[in-house]
């Protein structure tokens, strides 16, 4: 059974909302860098669904380089969150709001 096309660009759109509505909501880095994560993974289903709708094969290799792009972003997302809880003892993004020179 095939999903049709409609569907899977349905629940991309649904993806991206509910990682918009953590990435918004959250006041912990984490969350927020969760929510970006969902955000990507919804445009790569996107994509995808797309690649299969009209039998070409971009989609899906421009899906791989959002897994690519994804995951340094985690890695340079958690450093950052590590080196940041290192710093203040806090992982709140409101923590972090002046700028220092």
């Amino acid at each position: 059974m095939i999903v049709p096309f409609g569907h899977v660009l349905i629940l991309a759109a649904l993806l991206f909302l509910l990682g918009a509505c953590c990435a918004v909501a959250r006041r912990q880095l984490l969350m927020i860098l969760i929510g970006v994560e969902i955000m990507l993974n919804a445009a790569a289903l996107a994509f995808v669904a797309a690649a299969l709708h009209w039998g070409r094969a971009e989609g899906q290799i421009f899906a791989l380089f959002i897994i690519a792009v994804a995951a340094a972003e985690v890695a340079v997302g958690l450093a950052l969150i590590v080196a940041a809880r290192q710093r203040t003892g806090s992982t709140r993004a409101d923590d972090f709001n002046r700028l220092r020179g």
